[in-house]
């Protein structure tokens, strides 16, 4: 089969020909329908040697979405043919946190050696992927797998981010996105969906704020040295009762400090590097900063609803898997307007 690998330190993607996994006792396989592309393939691809950690060959994909088609021995309550997105979060299944659903926040997922499809597992860049366990798939049911499969970590890690604070998006509030990109453009729906904040968007690229209005963001602001000034003019002075950075690099990060109310909440959800100091006299009082990791396996379920009932889409660049490295290389340099998915 074709599948899209990281093979060798510092050499970027490649699309290859490989054997067809086979499912063991419990595991379930899918014909994938849609994979989708993610800047966190770039950071494991950008890391030198002595950090790099994921294994390889390794193949990409933790957004994955497909149809079953082969099952392991003692697999039941899943039939051929059905369609399922892949919650991406591997835990051990057993922990609190795995049993509240959370695997995402699963503390022994590393030591017992379990990783992410696409993230140290095998991922769904090719045309089947095996999933670990059943509880990691969800029915997609009437959704378009095209359409649909960045919501596995593009809508689910901003919805885990924006519900940890809902009750800071009451009415008369204002959330800033910072970062328009496949996440962010889904965040602002998110909060447009279940609540009545004023979203202030931030970025760089015009194009990208064209978009966030497209979304629904109330004001648009581009992201230099003026930003902050400005986003305290649009708050009354007051600053952002929720920030959410969908960068996470330096300067994004001291936007979001600088702009965060008191009694506020910064959510660094990029993992562009950025660091903040907190504390007494470093940030306004009562001021939270934390950085969310994906979500839980019922926060997925909540996505793909909300999806249903067209709350929230997400604008899809299609690839074949044979164009996989030049997709790869429009979102390295910035060019993807959404998210780029390849359908094998």
């Amino acid at each position: 089969m074709k599948a899209v690998q990281y093979r060798k330190i510092g050499a970027g993607p490649e699309v290859v020909e490989i054997d067809a996994p086979e499912p063991g006792p419990g595991q379930i396989r899918l014909r994938v329908t849609a994979a989708g592309l993610c800047h966190s393939d770039w950071f494991l691809m950008d890391l030198p040697e002595e950090q790099y950690t994921y294994g390889l060959p390794l193949t990409l994909g933790h957004e994955g979405a497909g149809v079953v088609d082969k099952l392991g021995e003692g697999v039941e309550g899943v039939a051929l043919g059905q369609a399922y997105a892949i919650y991406g979060p591997w835990g051990c299944g057993q922990c609190h946190a795995c049993s509240e659903g959370r695997e995402n926040y699963c503390p022994y997922a590393a030591d017992l050696g379990i990783a992410p499809p696409g993230l140290g597992a095998p991922g769904a860049m090719a045309e089947y992927v095996v999933v670990d366990d059943r509880r990691h798939l969800v029915p997609l049911r009437d959704l378009d797998p095209v359409e649909t499969v960045s919501l596995t970590d593009a809508g689910l890690t901003p919805y885990h981010a924006i519900k940890a604070v809902e009750h800071k998006l009451y009415p008369g509030s204002t959330a800033v996105v910072i970062g328009v990109g496949g996440l962010g453009h889904v965040g602002i729906q998110i909060i447009r969906a279940i609540s009545a904040a004023k979203v202030i968007a931030v970025d760089v690229s015009e194009e990208k704020l064209a978009l966030a209005s497209e979304v629904g963001a109330h004001h648009t602001v581009v992201s230099d040295a003026g930003a902050a000034d400005r986003i305290r003019e649009l708050t009354d002075g007051l600053g952002a009762q929720t920030v959410f950075d969908f960068a996470g690099v330096q300067p994004t990060v001291d936007l979001s400090k600088a702009v965060v109310a008191v009694d506020g909440f910064v959510h660094i959800v990029g993992i562009g590097g950025g660091v903040m100091s907190a504390g007494f006299f470093q940030t306004p009082m009562g001021a939270a900063v934390r950085a969310p990791y994906w979500g839980s396996r019922s926060e997925l379920r909540e996505v793909l609803d909300l999806a249903r009932v067209g709350a929230v889409s997400v604008h899809v660049e299609r690839y074949s898997i044979d164009d996989a490295v030049e997709a790869y290389d429009r979102l390295h340099h910035g060019d993807v307007r959404g998210r780029a998915v390849v359908v094998p």
